[in-house]
């Protein structure tokens, strides 16, 4: 048994709830800790929110103070709580009431699915959501704003692709955002045009800002019931906590569930670029908070996606389409992270092609000083494709590679354009080899947030059927153990609550989930299906199956 006196405990609760007071032994479970001092434990002693102790069931009931509740796990494997490092979890709260065109393999369907919603909404109210990718339609042609304009003609409709990063808007949309052909292109992004110069209803890379704007306002509903009904959702898949990659208002919103005793999930809240030299002159830094909120690092584009091939790569797209967009020039990349790391303001990066993966680690490479001095933990968001020498030097760096393992199957229809390459795609494997830490999401809404499907894909790089055989590049695959540390120990790292989460070791932070599969014995397709029968963050039940 490993006990600790609650006195031990050295870093700050704060929004504990009642129940987390009552001293809670939890029994009769198989708890692989991820502690390599103590790997397994059938039973944990949790007071105030707190583990005070890992062991057997009769030994921690010894030490058990009076009154101590029992909570039977009925032999449940149980696992850290796991955290998703990279979730827009407002945009995930706003898709669940909003168009979702992820099912549609046509622009046919496309426009059906948006004609059906139109009787939730009042005339002239905005219709977001989407998610639609031309790239599995039957017919891959990229919309334009005619077919939205035929079946939703008196609302403005603008609609998110799947990899966020390209919006398909109608006429009414256009004009509301005050686009037409003499505007111009914003700095990083593109109004596409016809051979007339007329907007043909595409925006890409930032000229999505202002719609992104737009569906972060009122405009799309209370986003504080939207969090309070949404949390729920991710406590049933075992999420514990977030890395939340939106704005302000996920902020906002949050705050004032935790007021309430109402926020079950920790939330380290990323600052948005239009934020930064606010959050300066208020004196934020990363890492202040407390064990429910947290803030940190600021989040940048480098690049774009793939899917819209706007990231930027060092060689162009098949059929020589170009390199993709900078959508961060890198003089401003250095200017953004040095004038953050001054502040001890790490930086999260996001790069997806190889060429801007490249010069990110150039930029954070020029501010090491800087760095070291705030003791900062930057990150790249993404990393999809890496030159090979870049594997290392990312490790060098310490920086945390924060990527999405279900973005390698869903992007399997695209992988032609980095066939025959020299590069390292989605290298998990390569990444760990080099010492790097790697911290696990989903990127949701643009995947599933079921961290279930994600230690599937990094453990085999395939589709749920199973394709390809074998796995895309299978040498990049990883052990259920590398995807478990990822979506535990990684996030907590990154975050800088390696000594109070990721673990279940006495004094951290009372969060696990217990499940109805042993995923250490299944085989990864059951993996995939595992369900959640208990979710618990400090030591209060938050979430459990219905029988």
């Amino acid at each position: 048994m490993t006990y600790l006196l609650r006195s031990e405990t050295a870093f700050p609760i704060q929004g504990a709830y009642p129940e987390s007071v009552t001293p809670t032994l939890f029994t009769n479970g198989v708890f692989h800790t991820l502690n390599p001092h103590q790997p397994r434990a059938a039973a944990l002693l949790v007071d105030q929110g707190i583990i005070a102790a890992a062991g057997s069931g009769p030994e921690l009931h010894a030490h058990a103070p009076a009154g101590t509740r029992v909570v039977d796990l009925e032999g449940s494997v149980v696992i850290p709580g796991l955290t998703d490092a990279h979730i827009h979890t407002a945009s995930l709260a706003r898709s669940r009431q909003e168009v979702d065109l992820r099912r549609a393999e046509s622009l046919e369907e496309a426009l059906a699915g948006v004609r059906a919603v139109l009787p939730r909404y009042r005339e002239g109210e905005w219709i977001f959501g989407g998610w639609w990718d031309f790239n599995r339609w039957k017919h891959p042609v990229q919309p334009d704003h005619a077919g939205l304009d035929a079946v939703a003609p008196r609302n403005p409709v603008a609609l998110t692709s799947a990899d966020g990063h390209t919006v398909w808007a109608n006429s009414q949309a256009l004009r509301a955002l005050g686009i037409d052909r003499m505007t111009p292109d914003p700095a990083g992004g593109e109004i596409v045009r016809d051979t007339d110069g007329e907007a043909t209803g595409l925006l890409r890379e930032s000229a999505v800002y202002p719609v992104r704007r737009l569906a972060a306002s009122g405009v799309s509903g209370n986003l504080t019931e939207q969090l309070r009904e949404t949390q729920q959702y991710l406590l049933s898949l075992g999420l514990t906590g977030v890395h939340d990659i939106d704005g302000a208002d996920a902020l906002a919103a949050y705050s004032q569930l935790r007021d309430e005793g109402a926020l079950a999930l920790r939330v380290h809240k990323l600052l948005a670029q239009d934020d930064l030299q606010d959050s300066i002159r208020a004196g934020l830094r990363t890492g202040q908070g407390d064990s429910w909120i947290r803030h940190g690092a600021v989040k940048i584009f480098a690049d774009g996606a793939a899917g819209s091939h706007t990231c930027h790569m060092s060689e162009p797209f098949p059929g020589g389409t170009g390199h993709g967009m900078e959508v961060t020039a890198f003089p401003e990349l250095v200017a953004l992270a040095t004038s953050a790391a001054t502040a001890g303001i790490a930086v999260a990066v996001h790069a997806i092609g190889d060429r801007a993966n490249h010069l990110v680690l150039n930029a954070l490479s020029r501010i090491q000083d800087l760095t070291a001095r705030h003791n900062l933990r930057h990150r790249i968001e993404h990393v999809q494709f890496l030159q090979p020498a870049d594997v290392q030097r990312l490790a060098v760096l310490g920086v945390v590679a924060s990527m999405q393992p279900q973005h390698c199957p869903s992007d399997l229809p695209i992988l032609g354009m980095v066939q025959g390459r020299n590069l390292a795609s989605y290298a998990w494997r390569s990444l760990l080899g080099a010492g790097a830490t790697v911290a696990f999401g989903s990127d949701s809404p643009v995947e599933l947030p079921n961290p279930f499907h994600g230690l599937h894909a990094a453990m085999t790089r395939t589709t749920r059927e199973g394709r390809p055989d074998g796995g895309w590049e299978p040498q990049e695959r990883i052990t259920l153990a590398e995807a478990l540390h990822g979506y535990c120990v990684g996030p907590s790292y990154a975050s800088g609550e390696e000594d109070s989460k990721g673990r279940l070791v006495p004094g951290m932070l009372a969060d696990f989930v217990a499940l109805d599969t042993n995923i250490f014995s299944a085989d990864p397709a059951e993996v995939r299906e595992t369900k959640v029968r208990m979710t618990v963050t400090g030591g209060v039940i938050r979430y459990r199956q219905e029988p």
